[in-house]
């Protein structure tokens, strides 16, 4: 039997929206307005590395919002989205202490922070 839209948790359809438009916004920022993005984040001296960056969180929050809502839909945009976070939260926190990346990627590194916290909340409420 397979599990509508009604009967999955919405807890996790919600945190799997959150989170792929959490990526999808701050995939677009930099393609859309690169000026902005740099006032904030510092100037980018590899440009093409910051629009491939850009590309994947654009293509990982699309996977995120286009997920099922069904368990199986929600395990899939879970482990895109804790693959995400965790690998932007480990190079904020590494680079941002050596001096490499500005400290306003502490901010970036919160909400990753937060994301993965949430997703292990939910797994651990959850069962699964």
């Amino acid at each position: 039997m397979n599990t509508t839209v009604a009967e999955a948790d919405r807890l996790g359809v919600g945190l799997a929206r959150v989170h792929g438009w959490c990526n999808v916004l701050g995939g677009l920022w930099p393609l859309v307005h690169r000026r902005s993005f740099e006032a904030i984040f510092g100037p980018k001296q590899d440009r093409w590395l910051m629009y491939t960056v850009a590309g994947l969180l654009v293509g990982n929050g699309s996977v995120q919002l286009r997920s099922e809502g069904t368990p199986e839909g929600t395990r899939a945009a879970r482990r895109v989205g804790v693959a995400t976070a965790a690998t932007l939260l480990t190079v904020d926190l590494v680079y941002v202490p050596a001096g490499r990346i500005p400290k306003t990627y502490l901010l970036d590194a919160a909400m990753e922070g937060a994301l993965l916290a949430a997703w292990g909340w939910h797994a651990r409420t959850r069962g699964v």
